[in-house]
């Protein structure tokens, strides 16, 4: 029986000096380098990146409406907004329809990438919105 206690907690005591290396080079104090601000978007621009559809509650009547929103790399928008209190920009850019047209015009491509050329963009600022940066005039660019 002591035998092989013994042999046991021999076995315990290499496979903690085998691990304990492994373990403390994984716990290094290596900080991920500062990440940099994304590029500038001005007006004229053009945004591309996937197109999303959710639906939200409309605040006038209550009634559920598809709001449409472009995943992008980070950017940086001009002045004063620049990074919208964020450490790298905006990532996501809720598009505003103003017309029934344009949200049909969006309709058909939600879940596949397109690019519109920004005529007026901001951050967001309503509580709730679930973009970080709002385009509020825009043109969809054909792909050829």
């Amino acid at each position: 029986m002591t035998k092989l206690f013994a042999t046991r907690l021999a076995l315990v005591a290499m496979m903690t000096m085998l691990v304990t290396p492994a373990i403390s080079a994984q716990q290094g104090d290596e900080t991920p380098p500062p990440s940099k601000p994304g590029k500038p978007i001005n007006t004229g621009d053009v945004l591309s990146g996937e197109l999303n559809a959710m639906k939200v509650r409309d605040v006038k009547n209550g009634k559920r409406v598809a709001t449409y929103q472009i995943t992008s790399e980070p950017r940086r928008l001009p002045p004063p907004n620049g990074l919208c209190n964020l450490e790298t920009g905006p990532e996501t850019f809720q598009l505003v329809t103003s017309t029934d047209a344009q949200a049909a015009q969006l309709k058909s491509f939600v879940g596949k990438e397109i690019s519109v050329k920004v005529d007026e963009i901001a951050c967001a600022s309503d509580a709730g919105q679930m973009s970080e940066a709002v385009i509020t005039k825009w043109s969809l660019i054909r792909k050829q």
